[in-house]
C-alpha cells in the first residue's frame, strides 16, 4: 500500500467534551471525504476505544496488517489494541468518531469492553436496536453540531456503569507515571495480588495492566516528539524510560508499524513541530 495517499480533501470538525461528558470521552470528530480516490491511513495504537458511526462508503480497516476487500467496517465500536491500525477509504467516507477513555469506555460499553479488545463489533451488536437507531437519526441530522449534540445525549445517558475503585485508582496511577510504576508494586499498592489486579484489569478495562502500561510509556514518546524539547530521539528514549534507542525503535515498530523517523515524517506533514526531530535523526 506504500502507493497510496492519504485523504487530500475532506471536511474535519472536533468537539471536546462538555462537563457532562469529562472524563467518559477524550472528545468527537466529524469526518467526510470531498474528493474520490483511494486512500491509505495508518495509526499507531491508541489509548481511546473508538466508536465510529458512519454514513458514507465503509473504510476498509484491519488490526496490525494491511486491510483485505472483507475488511470493509460500516459503523463499529473498537477495544484498545496494543499495535497499529491500518485504514483504507475511497473518498466517500463520512462519519462520526466518538473517542471514550478507558474508564469511560466501560462507563458506557460495561463489561462489553472485554469482547471489543483488539476487535470491532457493529454497533448492532455491541449496543443493540438503539445503536442502529442512532445511527439512522444521526444519517438524517444535517450539520457537525447537531450530530454531536445527539451524540453527547446518547453517550451521557448511557453511562451507567462504574469501574471499580480500584482499577480507577490504578489506571490513574499508571496514567500519571506514564506507564512507569511496576504492576507489581501497584497491586501490592491496593493490596491485591498481581494476578488479581491483572484479571480485574482485563475485565473492567479489555487489557492487562502491562500493555496499558507499555502504550503509555509510547505515548509519552510521541508527545515527546511533537514537543521538540529533547535532544533526538535518545533523548526521547531516554526521557520516555526506555532501556536505549534501540528498544524505543523496536516498540515503534511493534505499536506504530513503522520506525519513529517515518512516524515523524508522516505526521509532519500535519503537523510541523515534528520536523524539528527529524535532522539527522533515523532510529
Amino acid at each position: 500500500m506504500s502507493d497510496l495517499a492519504a485523504p487530500f480533501a475532506f471536511e474535519l470538525a472536533r468537539r471536546a467534551p462538555s462537563p457532562r461528558t469529562a472524563g467518559l470521552i477524550s472528545g468527537m470528530t466529524g469526518y467526510r471525504e470531498t474528493a474520490r480516490g483511494r486512500f491509505f491511513q495508518r495509526e499507531a495504537a491508541g489509548l481511546v476505544v473508538p466508536l465510529i458511526i458512519s454514513f458514507g462508503t465503509p473504510f476498509l480497516i484491519a488490526l496490525g496488517r494491511e486491510p483485505a476487500a472483507t475488511d470493509r467496517q460500516p459503523s463499529f465500536a473498537a477495544g484498545l489494541h496494543a499495535g497499529p491500525v491500518f485504514i483504507e477509504s475511497d473518498g466517500g467516507a463520512e462519519c462520526v468518531q466518538v473517542d471514550f477513555t478507558p474508564l469511560g469506555a466501560y462507563r458506557f460499553f460495561g463489561g462489553t469492553v472485554v469482547d471489543l479488545a483488539a476487535r470491532m463489533v457493529d454497533i448492532g451488536d455491541v449496543l443493540g436496536r438503539e445503536g442502529r437507531a442512532l445511527r439512522e437519526r444521526l444519517g438524517a441530522t444535517g450539520g457537525w453540531q447537531n450530530r454531536f449534540d445527539l451524540v453527547e445525549d446518547f453517550v451521557a445517558d448511557r453511562a451507567n456503569h462504574l469501574p471499580s475503585p480500584e482499577i480507577e485508582f490504578a489506571y490513574r496511577r499508571l496514567a500519571r507515571s506514564a506507564g512507569g510504576v511496576r504492576i507489581t508494586a501497584l497491586a501490592k499498592e491496593i493490596g491485591w495480588s498481581r494476578k488479581h489486579l491483572v484479571d480485574r484489569f482485563r475485565s473492567e478495562l479489555g487489557l492487562a495492566p502491562k500493555p496499558i502500561a507499555r502504550m503509555m510509556r509510547f505515548h509519552r514518546a510521541c508527545r515527546l516528539a511533537r514537543d521538540g524539547g529533547c535532544s533526538g530521539w535518545a533523548g526521547i528514549a531516554a526521557e520516555s524510560g526506555y532501556a536505549d534507542q534501540a528498544h524505543l525503535a523496536r516498540e515503534f515498530s511493534t505499536l506504530a508499524g513503522e520506525t519513529p523517523t517515518a512516524w515523524a515524517r508522516r505526521l509532519a506533514l500535519i503537523d510541523g513541530r515534528l520536523l524539528r526531530s527529524l535532522d539527522g535523526l533515523d532510529a
